[in-house]
């Protein structure tokens, strides 16, 4: 079997000051159609994040409708797409009957039959050749109760004791347990922050308590042969274990991630045990350039700036450090970028620190941002900063139940968008 791993598509992401995504996302899915028929992908795999925010517009829900009809004459038999934070559970799940007719299998969030997350997924010969277990974004309400009085700590502990008891009871289920034992492998895809993985400021959002790492490898059970993760946008082995992998976002979506490299992956599985693993790169449409310096360094960057290895006008990120006055550093930079006007465009501006200042040592992973800019995790980060620790992961933790009910109740007001 030939499965294809990828994850965090967020169709429909607005950049920064509004720019939408639509064109690059389109050419990713353009190219992985095309791939999807060189590799001969039997099975492909959506760990989460399909679109950015809960009430995607027309434009994103048809770029991904539009996908799964084109995937019908590529040759690949099943598609699984689970749902991540961003999506909306009940969006995914309205069209998955309609889909399993195309041997389209979506798992928007935790089922009410624990079964209906156990695929089994049939091979060239007819006979089945992969067992899925597709585990969606695990909200509060799918793997506990809250606790009055509980502590950062314990609930850490009863969150990753839950998510872990998830996955083992898929695990022990006989219709996993039973085709293992006669080598068919078994798969289990999950959208979550697994311990030890590499966040972005701004890029990922805190999806659990405090924002820590709750799930480790050794929580993900040997019977498991691949576990493809979603969530973390930055392609990353967890645990050292090669076969539980973040795919990471197939198109950058923040200047954090400007220098990640773009893939999915390709598995070949011969049986139970460890696939073999590709990864394959995915070409990018659109550079995300920063350019922080000194007024002259900025100003030589952007006029040696090449652009002609990617289809699409590049957008930069531009801090300029400098005692100039803030109108001579505007007056300057937008001059050298109206030269460049064909290679680079700057969607932000040009933000201005003054040289002598006390330099930002988050300038670089967090530049400053103005309210319409962040999200409401951001500003609520931000306001909880400079509180004892324990004190901020009680708050926090508060928040993000609040902030998940309220999402759930009211997409449209609490969906918000991730940079």
């Amino acid at each position: 079997m030939r499965v294809l791993h990828t994850a965090d598509w967020h169709l429909g992401q607005h950049f920064l000051t509004g720019q939408e995504r639509t064109t690059e996302q389109q050419a990713f899915l353009d190219w992985l159609l095309l791939t999807v028929r060189a590799q001969q992908i039997d099975v492909l795999v959506v760990a989460g994040d399909v679109f950015d925010t809960q009430t995607p517009s027309y434009t994103a829900q048809e770029q991904y409708y539009t996908f799964l009809v084109k995937m019908q004459g590529t040759g690949c038999r099943d598609i699984v797409v689970v749902g991540g934070n961003h999506d909306s559970p009940t969006m995914l799940n309205a069209s998955r009957q309609l889909l399993r007719q195309l041997r389209i299998h979506v798992v928007g969030g935790v089922p009410t039959d624990p079964a209906e997350q156990i695929l089994h997924l049939n091979g060239a010969n007819g006979r089945v050749g992969l067992v899925v277990c597709a585990v969606p974004f695990l909200r509060d309400r799918d793997i506990r109760l809250a606790v009055a009085g509980e502590s950062p700590d314990d609930r850490q502990l009863r969150i990753r004791q839950s998510i872990a008891g998830h996955y083992a009871a898929l695990a022990g289920r006989d219709a996993v347990r039973q085709l293992r034992e006669q080598d068919v492998p078994v798969l289990a895809t999950g959208h979550l922050y697994a311990a030890g993985g590499e966040a972005r400021e701004g890029a990922e959002r805190d999806v659990h308590i405090g924002g820590l790492g709750l799930v480790g490898a050794e929580h993900f059970p040997a019977a498991f042969d691949y576990v493809a993760l979603g969530h973390l946008h930055r392609p990353q082995v967890v645990g050292g274990r090669a076969h539980i992998r973040y795919s990471g976002s197939p198109v950058p979506l923040s200047f954090t991630e400007a220098d990640d490299r773009q893939q999915v992956l390709l598995l070949e599985f011969r049986g139970a045990g460890a696939p073999t693993i590709t990864s394959l790169p995915v070409p990018v449409a659109r550079r995300l350039q920063r350019f922080h310096g000194t007024l002259e360094e900025v100003e030589a960057d952007i006029l040696a700036y090449d652009n002609s290895a990617f289809p699409l006008v590049a957008w930069a990120d531009v801090l300029v450090r400098s005692d100039e006055t803030s109108a001579e550093v505007q007056r300057r930079v937008q001059a050298v970028l109206q030269l460049q006007k064909t290679q680079v465009l700057a969607p932000r501006g040009v933000r201005h620190q003054r040289a002598t200042e006390a330099p930002d040592l988050a300038a670089d992973t967090a530049p400053l941002a103005l309210l319409h800019e962040l999200t409401v995790d951001e500003v609520f980060g931000r306001r909880v900063a400079g509180l004892p620790p324990e004190r901020a992961a009680a708050l926090t933790a508060t928040f993000g139940e609040l902030r998940q009910l309220l999402a759930e109740a009211d997409p449209q007001a609490w969906a918000g968008t991730a940079e």
